[in-house]
């Protein structure tokens, strides 16, 4: 008996995490069929127009605005309440660490996801629903740590910008800026970084807090965090 055809429903979510993953258009299994299927119209055209006109960033925004359409709406995570806690100092007078759900980590002190030492992206991704389970792992990063020595692995999203140039999810180099400028008092010296595409409860009942003790004891008084 031959296969079933693929029909357009099964074609749109193959890409969140699917035979077709792909963590830039993962929003299309976000998208109704109809909503899907005008994206896929509008971006013919817009490549169409490209091939004439050279110009390629309205297929860029295109891409960018259906992300964003999908991603604004509510979140399924709601909380009761949060910290909210007031900087006890001006900002200018502040050590400030960094705090990214990035999944970096430095060449050499890989968190070694389920044991696996030098797991790919691609593994990472396909593996998505067992990261959801895990309690994250932190991994410190030294702020002075060239940029050559750094990696980023998440199956959560497309990591090739990041390592491309790690500023755009690890500022460090714009917060070492923001310090000597003195629109920050300090720069704590060290970063983390764990996988944000993790087990909720453990995140914000046990290692969250725990995280939250560490930095106090060293001295931070607020902290830039970058999620994905």
């Amino acid at each position: 008996m031959s296969e079933q055809p693929e029909s357009f429903l099964d074609f749109k979510n193959s890409f969140s995490y699917g035979s077709r993953t792909d963590l830039n258009f993962k929003f299309l299994k976000g998208l109704s069929e109809e909503a899907a299927a005008d994206f896929f119209q509008q971006l013919l055209w817009k490549l169409g127009d490209a091939y004439d006109s050279d110009d390629w960033s309205p297929v860029i925004e295109h891409v960018r605005t259906g992300q964003a359409r999908n991603y604004a709406g509510p979140s399924r995570w709601v909380y009761d309440d949060g910290p909210h806690t007031p900087l006890g100092k001006p900002l200018s007078a502040a050590k400030i660490a960094l705090i990214t759900s990035t999944g970096h980590f430095v060449e050499g002190d890989d968190p070694k996801p389920f044991g696996i030492e030098d797991m790919t992206q691609a593994e990472a991704a396909r593996r998505i629903d067992d990261f959801l389970k895990e309690e994250p792992v932190l991994s410190e990063i030294p702020v002075a740590m060239p940029h050559e020595r750094l990696r980023a692995r998440h199956g959560g999203y497309d990591v090739r910008g990041v390592l491309a140039d790690h500023n755009v999810a690890l500022p460090t180099d714009h917060l070492v800026a923001l310090a000597a400028e003195g629109v920050i008092g300090s720069l704590h010296p060290v970063a983390y970084s764990f996988v944000g595409a993790c087990a909720q409860t453990p995140l914000t009942k046990r290692s969250a807090p725990h995280w939250v003790a560490m930095w106090k004891a060293a001295g931070i008084d607020g902290a830039l965090l970058v999620p994905v």
